[in-house]
Parts: structure tokens; sequence; C-alpha cells
């Protein structure tokens, strides 16, 4: 097995610490120790300082944990030779007489003030901004993962973007629950080196004037002086890296670095400067007078030099945009960009803008989302990213749906008002604007916002324009959803199986079947609205007839066969069902009419006939539409795909059903028969 360097390297790193706690360390390697832990605190620290955003340092609450250990092992260390031997090395004695000046009292307070400094503000602060940030992060995880949804639909992100997005959400959250607690051992760190410097005061005095017999003024000057120097050299570290974890967990993502951003957000706008310089000139009339002085000139001074600055800055943004502008019109077009033809299209007029932009309350991106959804889970399909684009040639509360760039569909709305539709069953009239509801083509009424409670008391069926749009949208993909399903998404929908049924797939693709010609199956179910969303059972049925014939049509038959339980329930509702039924005599001609090829199979029936047909199939649907029962038509499997082609172009949507299709729970009865 392969080890990385890396690994070995982090694995060596705690043992060496856990080793100094243990093993005696003399006073010359325990300076370098020090220093060390110094250095690699500032090398921390400027790192935070020059990081773009928090996850740049994502390793950082490991880094915390290494630290805190790291220290606790050298203060461990220090005591015990401040202990033992009554000195700690150069580092120790140099903080305890250099920066405490040799001065018990003023060390004592130098070493007070970091303390309170670090544990009551900086720790303390941290502690409740990395709380705060951890509990706003995972508040904000359903929203930010809606807003990407939201980008992906509108085409504003591909799906490598939005996995990358949803990719860096989860690592802010899991970041900032680590630093809520990381920020612990700051804490505990802070709290432990003022114990450690009691302990070792008193226990300092204990040994020295006690144990070796010293006299208590020495032993107490001696062990103190040394023990502050213990903890300033502890503190000033430990105080750096708190200031590194308070800057981590109050930084915003940015572009550039914390220096860069400073300059721009402070140093940017010289009216700050000349203010401040007017206050600093009135301060030095009853206070110190050089100082406040001094500040307002140099004031003086930085406001003029950005006043230079921003109008060179103008000058320059100018030159840059005229260059870019002309860069751009020398630049020869990219074609290839203008051959990509999106799946699905949705286009409106700028009076339909609100309802998509989500600043001014609109929801359609939510709703668009919802429709893949729901497309999803009632027909298995895949809906490609819809394109959503306001268009200036469009009137302004007109919309136009297309499908692979042609438009199909479209419809015109009145924003300040609501669709009544009637059911059926509605005597009374309600006044508005009588027009087309343009999904199914009912009779409707736009009515004002004052007469919807109305119209809904009277038993009207009412719809905001947004859900106008909605339901057209889903219907028009799920009339072209054979379109809209091509290979790659099937090849995507096999991918998902496969990592569960490997073996269905395996025997089927290649072996017996091609992409292709599965996905001219799903297309055949798609196109009369047989969800394929149980997709086992598909390939199932295909891998059991496809060694026997070629012909995707019958592979068709064989699955719906299949999937009848499904088939049935879809289109009949209950367990008793009225049908049309076909005369022998008629299903007879048909199939004496089906001529095979190698190209497929297809009827050559005389267009007389095919008249008398369509006539006498339209009186039986006719009178079943009469009654409010959906027409369908129960034919034989052999004749059941040949009739309804015959039929899909003068009766498109009616439901041909064959016997072999049924659930056996289910009861038909025949209320008319389509004659020849």
């Amino acid at each position: 097995m392969k080890v990385k360097f890396g690994d070995i390297s982090i694995a060596v790193l705690v043992v060496l610490i856990v080793l100094i706690i243990i093993l005696p360390v003399p006073s010359g390697i325990l300076d370098i120790l020090l220093a060390l832990n110094i250095a690699a605190s500032i090398v921390v620290l400027l790192n935070v300082v020059y990081s773009r955003e928090a996850l740049q340092l994502s390793v950082f609450p490991s880094i915390l944990l290494f630290m805190t250990l790291y220290r606790l092992a050298l203060n461990i260390k220090s005591t015990t030779l401040i202990l033992a031997d009554g000195k700690a090395g150069q580092v120790i004695d140099g903080f305890g007489n250099f920066v405490a000046r040799g001065n018990l009292v003023v060390g004592a307070v130098v070493f007070l003030i970091i303390t309170i400094v670090q544990f009551l503000v900086i720790t303390k602060g941290t502690e409740r901004v990395s709380e705060v940030a951890a509990r706003f992060t995972l508040d904000a995880m359903p929203g930010k993962q809606m807003a990407i949804d939201a980008d992906l639909n509108a085409g504003l992100i591909n799906d490598a973007e939005a996995k990358e997005r949803r990719k860096k959400i989860q690592r802010e959250s899991d970041f900032y629950g680590a630093m809520d607690g990381a920020t612990k051992f700051v804490k505990g760190d802070a709290i432990a080196g003022l114990i450690i410097t009691i302990i070792n005061i008193i226990g300092g005095i204990i040994i020295g004037a006690i144990m070796r017999g010293e006299n208590i003024s020495f032993a107490f000057q001696n062990y103190t002086i040394l023990t502050i120097g213990d903890g300033l050299v502890s503190q000033i570290p430990s105080l750096l890296i708190s200031v590194a974890t308070g800057l981590i967990v109050t930084k915003s993502t940015s572009d550039e670095g914390l220096s860069d951003d400073l300059k721009k957000q402070i140093l940017y706008n010289p009216n700050v400067f000349f203010i401040a310089s007017g206050f600093c000139i009135f301060l030095a009339i009853p206070l110190a007078t050089l100082p406040f002085l001094t500040l307002a000139l140099i004031f003086i001074i930085l406001g003029i030099g950005l006043i230079k600055r921003n109008v060179r800055d103008e000058e320059q943004e100018g030159i840059q945009i005229e260059e870019e502008e002309v860069k751009e019109i020398r630049k020869p077009e990219n074609v290839v960009n203008l051959l990509q033809v999106d799946p699905i299209e949705l286009e409106f007029g700028y009076g339909i803008i609100p309802l998509a932009d989500t600043n001014q309350g609109g929801d359609l991106l939510d709703r668009v989302v919802m429709i893949r959804r729901q497309l999803a889970l009632e027909l298995g399909m895949i809906v490609p990213i819809i394109r959503l684009r306001d268009n200036i040639q469009l009137n302004p509360n007109e919309y136009v749906v297309k499908i692979k760039g042609v438009e199909i569909a479209g419809g015109e709305l009145m924003l300040d008002h609501y669709l009544a539709m009637s059911p059926g069953f509605v005597e009374e009239e309600i006044e508005g604007i009588k027009t087309t509801e343009p999904a199914f083509g009912l009779p409707a009424v736009w009515v004002s916002e004052a007469q919807r409670d109305r119209a809904e008391m009277l038993g009207y069926t009412v719809v905001d324009p947004p859900s106008i749009i909605a339901t057209h949208l889903t219907e028009v993909i799920k009339s072209h959803a054979h379109e809209l399903t091509g290979r790659q998404e099937v090849q995507t929908i096999v991918d998902r199986i496969k990592e569960n049924y490997p073996a269905i797939v395996e025997e089927l693709i290649p072996k017996t079947m091609t992409v292709g010609e599965i996905q001219k199956v799903i297309a055949n179910l798609l196109k009369e609205g047989v969800s394929v969303r149980d997709m086992v059972t598909i390939l199932e049925t295909l891998a059991d007839y496809a060694p026997s014939t070629h012909d995707t049509d019958l592979l068709t038959e064989y699955v719906r066969q299949a999937l009848g339980r499904a088939i049935s329930k879809k289109f009949i509702k209950g367990k008793k069902s009225n049908v049309i039924t076909l005369d022998p005599r008629l299903e007879q001609v048909i199939m004496d009419a089906i001529h095979k090829t190698e190209q497929g199979s297809y009827l050559t029936l005389e267009p007389g006939i095919v008249n008398t047909i369509i006539n006498n199939l339209s009186k039986q649907v006719q009178k079943q539409v009469q009654l409010g029962q959906q027409p369908i038509v129960l034919s034989s499997p052999i004749v059941r795909l040949y009739f309804r082609r015959l039929t899909e172009q003068s009766i498109p949507g009616l439901v041909v059903l064959s016997y072999n299709e049924l659930d056996p729970t289910v009861e038909v009865q025949a209320v008319g028969t389509v004659s020849v």
C-alpha cells in the first residue's frame, strides 16, 4: 500500500509533540522550540491576513488543535525546568528580564494585560462570532441550495458549476461548524496559561524556599520573573493565534487579501480624511498641539493623494473600457456558440419580468424547479434546463414556449387579474374579460382582485398568472416529452440504474441493444403519456425480448404489457371503465394492411377506408365526451400500435390500450364499436 509522505509527517509531528511532554528536554532545545512556536504563530496569522476567504484555510481548525497541543507541551516542559533547575533557557529569561525590564510588578502587569485582553476581549468575541456564524451558515443552506437550483434552471450556470457551488456550501457548513468547536481550544488555552502561571509561582516559592533553602525574597523574585517570562512566551503566540482565529471567523469572501480590502474600503473617500483633519485641528487648541497638528497634516496629505489617485483611476478605467470595446469590435464572432439550440425556452415580454424577478416577489423560477421535479416523478423523464429570457419583440404581457428553437405555444396575460374557469356545473356567469385558457383551450374569464372571492364562491376555478404559465409550460413539455428525451438523457438514466442493478444493464447494453434503440422505445412510451420511471422493469423486458427482435415498435408493445398495471391505473380510474372496441373485421383489415420492411412496418390502407374508420371513431368518441368520460379504445395487442398511428393526427391524445395491458382486476364494458 502506497503511503503519502504528508500523512507520515503529520503522524510524526503528533508523536514528537507527545515525546516533548514525556522525554527530558535541555534548555537549549527548549529555546529552539519556543522560538519555533512564536514563528509558527506569526506564519499562521499572516496566512489568515492574506487569505481571500475563510475556506482558503479550511484546515485552520486542525492547525488550531495542533498549535494548542504544542503550546501545552512547551508549558509542561518549561514548568519542569523552572521548578527543577530554577532556570529555563535564554528565551524565557529574556522575556522575563527584557520585556518586563527585570521588574516583577511591570512583568506581572504586562502579563495580566495580555491575558485579560486575550481572554475577555478576543477569545470571548471570537467564540461568540464562531457560534453565530455556524448557526447562520447552517440555517442559510436550504436557501443557498434553492438559489443554485434557480440559477441552474435559468441557465446562468451549468451542471458542473452547480455541483461546485453545492460542494462549497457543504464545505462552508463543515468549516464553520468545526470553528465553533475549535474556538473552545483558544478559550481553554488562555485559562490554562493563567492557571499554569499561578502554579509555577506557588510551586517555585515552595521549592526554592523550603526544598533548596533559598532566601524567600530571592526565591519569590527569581521564580516569579521566570514564570512571568514563561507566561509571556506562551501568551504572545497564543494571542497571535487568537487574533488569527478572530480574523478568519469575521472574514467575508473577497477576491483579494485583507490589506487590499482595507485599502479599497477605508482609503477611498478623501472627504473622510479632510473632516478628520479638521477635527484634529479643533482638538489641537485645548489639548496637545503638536501630535494633533501632525495628524491633521497627515490626513490632509492623504486626502489630496486620494483625490489624485481617484482621478487617475477614472482616466485609466475609461481608457481600458475603450480598448476593450475596440477589441470586442475587432474580435471575430464565435459562430460555434450561435449553433447551440436550447431544448426548452420560455420567452416573455417586459411586463412579465416581475413574475420571474425574485427581488420583486416573483416565484416563476421556483415554479420551474417544481415542474422539473413533478415531471421526473410523473413521467420519469429528465427535463432539460429551461431557459427563461425576456424578449422585447413580444407584447408586454405575452409569452411563448419554444422547443428546440421553434415556437410551440404561447399566450397573453393580464397581470392584475385572475383567470376564472368554469368546471362545467356553474350556472351563474361572472362579469369579466372573456378569453381562452392557453394550456387546454377552455373558455375562461379574466376577473379582477375584487371579484376573485365571488368567483370562487360561485364554483369557478381561479388561478393567478404565474400558475397559468407554469401549467401551460408543463403541458407543452408533457406533449413533447418524446422529443426532449434523447440518447444523452437515456444514458444518464441507464448509468443511474447501473449503480444498483448492474446485471441488467451489462446484459442488455451493448450486447443486445444500443442506447439509441432503448431511446426509441422510451420515446414511444412517452409519446403516449406512459411513465418510464420504472426503468428496471423496462430494461428487464427489453433484455427478455430484444434477442428475438430488434423492431423497437414491437419491443415497445412488450414493454407496455409489462407496465400494464401502471398503464391501467393511469388511464382507468376505479375498478370499472367504459371502452370503445374495434370490430374484428376492422382489426383483420388493419392486420392485412401491415407491411414490414427492414426500416420498420407501416399501414397501406385506402383513403376511403381510412375516412370511414375516422368518422366512425369520431362519433363514438363524441358520445363519450358528452357523457363526461375519457374516451378509451380497446384493441388486440397486434393492432393497437397501428390503430394509434392511424388516429393520432385526427384525434390527438386518444388513449388506445390493448387487452394485454389491462390490469386483471379492472372490469371493462364496451359502450361502442368502431367498424368499417
